[in-house]
């Protein structure tokens, strides 16, 4: 009897220190990869700035400017942008939740009038080979240069101006409703935004 109670006393106890080392080493590693990851996260968003907005001389990152809207749950996150102390645009991170898979995450390029200068996709969980394609440059380029004032964002489906994509509608019409907000949020918010730090 004394025997099974001390093969499994010792069992709890090998257990428990497995346990504990591993604890240990899963926050070691995770302390060692946060400040690569969070740098990862910057440069990605760094790269989509300079992808989506015209031509700037400011840090945008610098100066971004964190807006509290009834359309989004969270602040969402404008970088104006500035050549010679001039207003040239802004980028806007929006999402939609409705995609097919869930989270729809983009960034809007806005030229100083209102026009799309572009997007970039910065999160999407999509079906591969159909809704991912919201990435690919024949769907993207139906929004550049033009401006949400007069360009309906919605797809051709429901009376707007976005050709879908190919038998992923669900995937277009939250990638429509994203660009849609990041607009309404430029519109709104446009006189705060273009204003200098100085």
């Amino acid at each position: 009897m004394s025997k099974k109670e001390s093969t499994f006393l010792s069992m709890v106890v090998s257990l428990l220190l497995i346990t504990l080392i591993s604890g240990f080493a899963l926050g070691f590693v995770n302390d060692l990869t946060i400040e690569p990851k969070a740098k990862a996260k910057l440069a990605k968003k760094v790269n989509a700035i300079k992808l989506v907005l015209p031509e700037f001389d400011n840090n945008p990152v610098e100066d971004v400017k964190k807006i509290k809207t009834a359309l989004a749950k969270d602040s969402i996150e404008v970088y104006p942008a500035f050549k010679n102390d001039q207003f040239v645009g802004a980028a806007v991170i929006s999402y939609s939740d409705k995609g097919f898979s869930g989270l729809v995450k983009i960034m809007v390029g806005f030229k100083a009038d209102g026009a799309i200068k572009n997007i970039a996709v910065l999160e999407q969980k999509e079906t591969p080979g159909l809704g991912t394609k919201m990435k690919d440059e024949s769907f993207l380029k139906q929004f550049r240069d033009k401006n949400p004032a007069t360009f309906k964002l919605k797809v051709k489906k429901d009376g707007g101006e976005v050709d879908a994509l190919t038998g992923a509608t669900i995937s277009s019409r939250a990638f429509s409703e994203s660009t849609k907000m990041a607009y309404d949020i430029f519109v709104k918010n446009l006189e705060a935004i273009n204003k200098t730090k100085h």
